[in-house]
């Protein structure tokens, strides 16, 4: 495999009329399509959706989960639909321990106790149904992703390089219908043209029968059948009681920038608890990627995983802290952790009760004005790589993030939905309502962090979206089995600013580079205006032109017309 190189620049797309962005230039055209036939943002968002599930099956699809974000231009109102799924009824912490499964010895990746019930097929339909146009079916809207997996498309670059790292998924013993994702036994090469016959029939069932064409019926059979033929034991029942759950977005101000998120299971209050720490520096001041910024950058960014990694979990199951976690006056505690001089080695999370009071990520934002942020994702490349026969689709493996620690709010529990790692976001003038942008950044773990990374290099540098993308970014992770911090810097990010972070005693690996910069996540930025150009705060509400920005990091683009 030749060494991917990051060697040229890209302008930020300027355009007035309606804007997508996606990691996939087919998909991206799709959504524009969509949105010049009289969709809104969410009808364009949903066909990208799909669109991306024919040309990126190692990052998405309809065996997977979703959130979206909605921003309606009228009322200058956020919605929030969390699409994601549940552990089946009869997957309990007794039965994995009774399979020699703990904390310690969690079920292996790809194992189907992992997959927990795929909530987007459901999240497609409901954001159709609730935010959509009402002038488009949803034949209409899944129609180009039905054409584009009946015909046939050449594999992007990236793309390939992913589809073969994880091609080991689609061929484990027991998954006999792992080979529909392939061509010939092996994963596709760039460039070469890939059909998949079998999801088109899948969207087609979807299209004429609704969430019932998926969760009932022979789809839904298929998935259990092949669930329950590989150990585990979800049923037709827990596919049927599925919901998607529409959800009050939770929300921080910025210096003046409402940032809103999906409320847990979903990691983005991670950014939240980040953005409230980082209210108590001041960020320019230090420079951008100055040894002592990113020191607080990374500080601020372990913190919030300390207590994101314990208090996020499904607040139907679980009793999870959001108001107070989110608290100025909890950051304010909390960014007394950090020593300027010295890196943190061990964080655990605080106590709110006690102070006062794999994945494609994509955005459109439509002629109307409103805007879509949305995230569609298996989990770990193709999730499980299990494959329903005659479906052309792979089942997540989200189940993968629950904890099997008994008193943990994440614990494993029927009908119980994971700590979710996928997360869009928006930004609004905390005063005017006016949307700033829609923006995102995929990967894991990555995300709340990245988020923050490109939030910041707009509000704080005055770089546009397609800047803020392109800027060298860090990885914060933390290894459970070292219980330890390390820190990944991307190539661009100079050796002597790695060296400074070390003498500050943080664990640094560097430079990063080539394909392995996809641990660093892949966004895409929509903006209203140019409020990021210094001094930001000052926002015509007539600027209606829309700056968009693609990562360089994946195959995508962004169009406007």
């Amino acid at each position: 495999m030749s060494q991917l190189k990051f060697c040229s620049r890209r302008s930020p797309v300027v355009c007035s009329s309606g804007c997508v962005a996606s990691s996939q230039p087919l998909a991206t055209n799709i959504g524009l399509d969509i949105l010049k036939s009289g969709g809104n943002a969410v009808d364009a968002a949903v066909s990208v959706a799909a669109a991306l599930n024919v040309t990126e099956p190692c990052s998405t699809g309809i065996g997977g989960d979703c959130f979206c974000l909605y921003y309606d231009a009228s009322t200058k109102q956020v919605h929030g639909l969390n699409g994601s799924g549940r552990a089946p009824q009869s997957l309990t912490f007794e039965l994995l321990k009774e399979h020699g499964f703990s904390e310690a010895n969690p079920p292996p990746p790809l194992h189907a106790y992992n997959v927990t019930v795929p909530g987007a097929a459901a999240g497609w339909c409901d954001a159709v149904a609730l935010y959509g146009s009402k002038k488009l079916s949803m034949g209409q809207i899944l129609q180009p992703a039905i054409e584009l997996a009946e015909k046939g498309f050449p594999v992007s670059e990236i793309t390939s390089y992913h589809w073969k790292q994880n091609v080991h998924a689609l061929q484990t013993p027991g998954n006999i219908h792992g080979k529909d994702l392939l061509i010939d036994g092996k994963a596709p090469d760039h460039g070469q043209v890939f059909c998949n016959p079998f999801l088109a029939n899948t969207f087609k069932e979807l299209a004429k029968l609704g969430k019932q064409g998926f969760y009932e019926g022979h789809v839904a059979e298929a998935v259990v059948k092949v669930i329950q033929n590989n150990g585990g034991v979800m049923d037709l029942e827990d596919l049927k009681s599925h919901v998607t759950e529409e959800v009050k977005p939770i929300v921080t101000n910025y210096k003046g920038v409402n940032i809103w998120e999906i409320p847990p299971n979903g990691q983005g209050i991670t950014a939240l608890l980040a953005l409230n720490i980082l209210e108590n520096f001041n960020m320019n001041e230090l420079g951008h990627n100055t040894p002592d910024y990113l020191h607080v950058l990374i500080e601020s960014v372990k913190i919030s995983f300390a207590d994101a990694l314990w208090f996020c979990a499904d607040s139907e199951k679980a009793s999870v802290p959001t108001v107070k976690l989110l608290s100025k006056s909890y950051a304010r505690d909390r960014s007394k952790l950090i020593d300027l001089q010295r890196a943190t080695s061990t964080l655990n999370h605080g106590n709110p009760f006690m102070v006062g009071s794999d994945t494609v990520y994509f955005t459109m934002v439509d002629a109307q004005g409103n805007a879509c942020s949305f995230i569609n994702s298996n989990y770990m490349g193709f999730g499980t790589g299990l494959v329903p026969d005659g479906c052309g689709f792979t089942l997540q493996n989200r189940g993968a993030n629950f904890s099997l620690q008994p008193d943990h709010p994440n614990c494993l529990a029927p009908k119980k939905r994971p700590y979710h790692t996928i997360i869009p976001a928006l930004a609004t003038a905390a005063d005017s309502g006016e949307l700033l942008c829609s923006f995102g950044v995929m990967g894991g773990f990555m995300q709340p962090q990245g988020q923050v990374q490109v939030l910041l290099n707009m509000l704080e540098f005055g770089m546009n979206p397609q800047e803020a993308l392109d800027a060298a970014r860090f990885c914060v992770e933390y290894n459970n089995k070292t219980d330890a911090w390390y820190i990944s810097l991307e190539d661009g990010i100079p050796q002597y600013i790695a060296e400074a972070l070390r003498v500050k005693g943080h664990t640094v690996m560097v430079p990063v580079t080539g394909h392995s910069r996809s641990m660093f996540g892949r966004g895409q930025i929509i903006t209203k205006g140019d409020w990021w150009r210094q001094p930001w705060r000052t926002l015509s509400s007539s600027n209606s032109v829309y700056w968009a920005g693609s990562d360089p990091r994946a195959d995508g683009c962004a169009l406007g017309y």
